[in-house]
C-alpha cells in the first residue's frame, strides 16, 4: 500500500525511513544514514540540498522580524534588550525545525520518486 502524501511528511517529520516509518533517517543531527536499519532501504536517492535550510531560514525569519517589530513599536526597548531576546530565538527558530524538515523533504522525493532530471535526446523534425 503507497502511503498517503500526510503520511509520508509524518514520517519524514518524525525523521523515520520513509517506506517503513520505523527505522532512522539520520545517524547525526543531520547526517543521513546510508541505508535503512529495518527494511535495508538505500537513501543513496536521498538529497535535499539546501531546500531545508531555505525554508526553515523564511519561515524562521518572519517569526523573529514580526516579533522584533511588534516589541519595537509596542514597548521600544533598548538595543542591547533586543539583542538578548532575539538571539536565542535566532538558534531556536533555525535550529530545531532543521532535522525534521530535511526528514519532511526526503520523505517527499521517495513519495513522488523524484530523480535527477535528464535530457531526452528528440529526432529532428
Amino acid at each position: 500500500m503507497t502511503p498517503t502524501v500526510p503520511q509520508s511528511i509524518a514520517k519524514g517529520a518524525l525523521c523515520r525511513c520513509p517506506r517503513c516509518g520505523k527505522g532512522k533517517l539520520f545517524s547525526g543531527f543531520l547526517t543521513l544514514r546510508a541505508k535503512c536499519e529495518s527494511c535495508g532501504l538505500n537513501y543513496d536517492f536521498a538529497d535535499a540540498g539546501d531546500g531545508p535550510a531555505v525554508f526553515v531560514i523564511l519561515i524562521g525569519g518572519g517569526i523573529v522580524v514580526a516579533a522584533a517589530l511588534f516589541t519595537e513599536i509596542v514597548f521600544q526597548p533598548p538595543y542591547w534588550l533586543h539583542a538578548a531576546l532575539w538571539f536565542p530565538l535566532i538558534l531556536l527558530v533555525t535550529l530545531a525545525p532543521l532535522r525534521s524538515m530535511k526528514g519532511v523533504l526526503i520523505a517527499l522525493q521517495y513519495h513522488n520518486k523524484a530523480a535527477e532530471g535528464r535530457l531526452e535526446r528528440r529526432d529532428q523534425p
